[in-house]
């Protein structure tokens, strides 16, 4: 923010954004993805972590007086509505005051608050942090998605975006075997032992921390906020590094330039415009797909450790290995499906990743309800459910974080995710754990089919809403509104030029 009054704001006419989407695969590259990815890891350590110890934080002697269904019921919907507030919060300020200032400040957020969590003493204590623990990712998930898709080259957006979204169960399933040791009693006392996995997540969060102070700010983003000179110098620095690191090949030649007229800021009615009455089908989509996939996550696999303990007597130290299988299984599915995205294309491989997903958790209800599924083959039916799930989810961050113009996107992020996920992230786990709580299967097998409904109607919305944006630049998918002359979402987009791999 420093030094931001006495920029001046004028007309400039640049390169800066083909020059970055033509570029060859390289070590800087993956800097960006390991420096703003791994993020996703601690996220999936912490969800998993409180979903598997709720049984334990419930024993008498844990130091804290919760019941399970207070820990996958109540501090789930805290943690949810933290990161809601979060997201919006510091969606605002990653537009204002650009993207690297917000992944520092939102990293140091979830950190203080993971610690305190892991320090908790009482129950309104632990409720406290786990809402700001919510509330730090929620920042996340604005800035490192707004930063991703504007630093990454358009051929491999749609791969990378949806590998390091679906890194969130890499945490998974870290925090599924970290629970089985920290859950042994004979290695850790009751009340000690939960403690340590939340003090895990800060240890990685701090090595995240390291790495990530040297990712830079977003040329795009300083391009259109009056930092110009210092965006070419850093494209510049970055070319080199990148043709040096390809035996000095000279590289493709980047696409067309365009004109920007550059400014402080973007107010809130503009952006709620241009949502709203520029990319009105894009807004539907957006919403579409972040209440099917929340609505399916938070609402079902919060209280998956509660449906294996009660239905099938899993022993609760033990659930973490079926969160593990679980895990895996969802981050196969971004990994092995990603490459698709950006080959088959965006439109059938989204309305497919959803439709499929609902339909065999419709069929997964059906078994659950009828007695026909053990643990075993219930976390076996998991697998490929989510195998499928997981990339469709990961593709609804990276769709609304590439479909709204620059200026716009990570308000587009925070919003799409604050409603999607408020809708089926705050209600579902509440309803959820009342309806397992009951010992009933037709009542869990009913919110299954719940989450099914709503991740097959979001996947039959993108079959129509979706954008083709795969190999695209950003600027030909939405014109930046900074542009001298922006185009309607209906007008025809230019092709994205060709780029070539070496």
């Amino acid at each position: 923010m420093a030094g931001s009054a006495q920029r001046q704001y004028r007309t400039i006419t640049t390169r800066v954004p083909a020059r970055l989407d033509r570029l060859p695969w390289s070590r800087w590259h993956w800097m960006i993805v390991i420096g703003l990815g791994t993020v996703w890891i601690l996220d999936g350590l912490e969800v998993t972590v409180v979903g598997a110890i709720a049984g334990r934080l419930s024993e008498e002697g844990s130091g804290l007086p919760v019941t399970d269904a207070q820990v996958t019921g109540l501090a789930a919907a805290l943690y949810v509505a933290g990161a809601c507030a979060g997201a919006l919060f510091f969606g605002r300020l990653t537009d204002l005051f650009g993207r690297k200032k917000l992944f520092l400040i939102t990293l140091a957020v979830y950190l203080g608050a993971t610690a305190m969590t892991a320090l908790s003493f009482s129950s309104w204590w632990f409720f406290l942090f786990r809402f700001l623990t919510g509330f730090g990712i929620g920042g996340e998930y604005a800035a490192i998605n707004s930063a991703v898709d504007e630093l990454i080259p358009s051929k491999y957006r749609g791969r990378v975006d949806l590998v390091i979204n679906g890194s969130f169960w890499l945490g998974a399933v870290a925090g599924s075997l970290l629970s089985v040791v920290v859950l042994d009693t004979s290695l850790f006392a009751l009340d000690v032992g939960w403690r340590l996995a939340f003090a895990l997540g800060v240890v990685l969060g701090f090595a995240v921390l390291l790495v990530r102070r040297h990712v830079p700010e977003s040329p795009r983003w300083m391009l259109i906020h009056g930092r110009a000179e210092e965006a070419e110098h850093l494209v510049d620095d970055v070319e080199a590094q990148v043709a040096a690191e390809h035996g000095g090949r000279p590289l493709p030649e980047p696409g067309r330039a365009m004109t920007v007229r550059q400014r402080r800021s973007t107010g809130f009615g503009e952006i709620a415009g241009t949502l709203v009455r520029t990319y009105p089908k894009r807004a539907v989509l957006g919403f579409s797909l972040f209440v099917g996939q929340a609505f399916l996550y938070n609402a079902i696999t919060f209280g998956f450790g509660t449906i294996l303990v009660r239905f099938f007597d899993v022993p609760s130290g033990s659930t973490g290995y079926y969160f593990a299988v679980i895990a895996l299984g969802n981050f196969l599915g971004p990994l092995l499906l990603a490459r698709s995205f950006d080959t088959v294309g965006r439109r059938p491989m989204i309305a497919g990743t959803y439709v499929v997903s609902g339909l065999l958790l419709f069929a997964t209800a059906w078994l659950f309800g009828t007695g026909r599924l053990s643990a075993v083959t219930l976390t076996a039916c998991w697998c490929v459910v989510l195998f499928f799930a997981s990339a469709g989810a990961s593709s609804a961050y990276l769709t609304v974080s590439e479909i709204f113009p620059m200026e716009t996107r990570a308000m587009a992020i925070a919003f799409f995710y604050a409603v999607g996920t408020a809708a089926g992230g705050i209600a579902g786990p509440l309803v959820f754990a009342d309806l397992t709580s009951s010992g009933v299967p037709g009542e869990t097998a009913l919110a299954f089919c719940v989450g099914a409904a709503l991740m097959t109607a979001a996947g039959l919305v993108a079959a129509f809403f979706a954008v083709p944006a795969e190999g695209r630049s950003l600027e030909d998918i939405a014109t930046p509104l900074s542009v001298t002359a922006p185009s309607p979402e209906n007008a025809p987009t230019p092709a994205a030029p060709a780029s070539r791999e070496r």
